[in-house]
């Protein structure tokens, strides 16, 4: 007996001395999830606005843990964000939510509730244009950050008789929300009949007048400002080979006089200083009549030039005459272009810019808009941009109007005002949307708080010209009526080949422009 009470006495000693240790070390807490602190703010928003939606999650056990945090909306699980908490440890848990129609939705978080109150409603923004292709993609791109940020959607329809849908369209009552032209003469029309929206009611003018040169703000004021500028293009470009130039200890001219100097020594080194050529199938003769208006712009003004193109002065006038023998002083001198004034009506546009990049080149320099950057580069894509191509700015003529250029750019207009179209044309006009197309390229923006690094070389250029323009007119022809356009392209064809008969030419083309009323 005495074993068996000492066995039993020594078993009975270690389970107490087990039953003291688990006392002693008792096991840990496990993770454990408590919420608070529910907040939504604002209570209150316009369709499309942000509701943010934070709560507190707190880990109250004593371990790790990663919790599952759904959000619900009326009732359904609108989102549930996964979060890992530390132990005795707290984090915010934030939602945010987008309501396209107006109404009062209910929030809840587990045993938390709350709600918000969105007014009105926003859907689809119906959006007028002529892109299609490449240009549509991007954009779309463009446009896919206010999508995703408001909530809203972009509906686009394009064509090419972008003017004849807008007017039919207009003229039965179903505008499109927003039109995106591609000069201002619809613009003024529409304005003038009470059909467009004032976007200075929403947009805050004060930055749009910080970061938009006053000429590109007049072009879109109507009385009110009806109008806002986008993809732009420059025909202020004389293209050049600046190796070639350096080779030759050729300075770039900024002033007539000094092109002309320029040109007159290139002869006298056995240069033929320009390339010319204006023949375009159908349409030969309007890269003739992109170098008139440049002239006509930079020697008579923007108001003159406006007197002009509206026929309010006749094709007859001395500034117009003037425009034609500046033209004609370069492509009618000899030595100045190769083949004379015949070669430059037998040469295509596109073939005409390559010949200053040709060994040993064909011409020193060739005036063409900024786009004449693709033809040069799709021709000899060995070429470095800025280095092997570029282009200098077309030299003053009359000192009052340096800094003058031609060229194009799509206006954008609203004929509807609601909250949706608001939030589209303040995000359009905004650098922050414009240098998302400019870094995708083919763009060029005339914010100039669009960061100059978001374009290739030459595209920066262009972009520094456009912003920075004293004057910014629309090209000349392409704002006339068509017959007065033709008799202008054809009018160019007749004065290089018979310089002689430029009155007879300019009365014939008066007579046309007279005709259309």
């Amino acid at each position: 007996m005495k074993t068996i009470k000492g066995k039993l006495f020594i078993g009975l000693v270690l389970i107490a001395v087990v039953g003291l240790l688990v006392t002693a070390c008792p096991t840990a807490l496990p993770a454990n999830l408590s919420v608070s602190n529910l907040s939504v703010t604002p209570v209150e928003v316009e369709a499309g606005q942000a509701v943010t939606i934070t709560v507190t999650a707190s880990n109250t056990g004593e371990e790790e843990g990663t919790f599952n945090i759904p959000l619900e909306i009326d009732g359904d699980t609108e989102e549930t964000k996964s979060v890992t908490i530390a132990a005795d440890d707290s984090t915010q848990v934030s939602f945010t939510v987008i309501r396209p129609e107006g109404g009062t939705y209910t929030v809840d978080i587990f045993n938390l509730s709350g709600s918000f109150e969105v007014t009105g409603e926003i859907g689809v923004v119906n959006v007028l244009g002529v892109w299609g292709g490449t240009e549509l993609e991007n954009f779309q791109a463009m446009i896919a950050p206010w999508e995703t940020e408001t909530g809203n959607a972009m509906g686009f329809s394009g064509t090419r008789d972008l003017i004849a849908i807008l007017t039919t369209r207009v003229a039965a009552g179903n505008p499109p929300d927003v039109a995106i032209l591609p000069n201002p003469g619809q613009m003024i029309t529409l304005a003038a009949d009470g059909e467009l929206v004032d976007l200075s009611s929403f947009l805050d003018m004060t930055a749009i007048n910080a970061q938009y040169a006053q000429g590109w703000i007049d072009l879109g004021t109507t009385n009110p400002l009806t109008g806002i500028f986008m993809k732009a293009a420059s025909k202020g470009t004389v293209w050049y080979n600046p190796k070639f130039f350096d080779a030759m200890g050729y300075v770039v001219p900024t002033t007539w006089d000094e092109m002309i100097t320029l040109s007159d020594q290139m002869v006298a080194d056995g240069v033929a200083p320009w390339s010319v050529a204006v023949e375009s199938g159908a349409a030969s003769g309007w890269p003739a009549t992109d170098w008139i208006g440049e002239i006509f712009l930079h020697e008579s003004g923007g108001d003159v030039y406006d007197q002009w193109v509206n026929h309010e002065i006749p094709w007859t006038d001395p500034a117009v005459k003037s425009a034609f023998e500046k033209f004609g002083q370069i492509v009618l001198t000899p030595g100045y272009v190769p083949g004379g004034a015949i070669g430059a009506l037998a040469t295509n546009f596109v073939n005409g810019s390559w010949l200053p990049y040709t060994d040993p080149p064909g011409a020193a320099m060739y005036y063409l808009g900024s786009f004449t950057e693709g033809f040069i580069a799709a021709q000899f894509p060995g070429l470095v941009p800025g280095e092997d191509y570029a282009f200098f700015p077309f030299p003053t003529i009359d000192p009052q109007f340096a800094g003058a250029v031609t060229g194009a750019a799509d206006v954008v207009v609203a004929f509807n005002d609601n909250p949706a179209t608001r939030s589209f044309i303040e995000y359009l006009a905004s650098a922050e949307a414009q240098q998302i197309w400019a870094e995708i390229g083919g763009f060029i923006s005339v914010n100039s708080n669009v960061s100059l690094d978001a374009y290739t070389e030459l595209a920066a250029l262009s972009a520094e010209q456009l912003t920075g323009a004293t004057i910014f007119r629309f090209d000349a022809d392409d704002q006339m009526p068509p017959a007065v356009q033709s008799a202008f392209w054809a009018g160019i064809l007749e004065y290089l080949q018979t310089p002689g008969d430029l009155d007879g030419i300019l009365a014939d083309i008066e007579a046309i422009a007279a005709a259309q009323g």
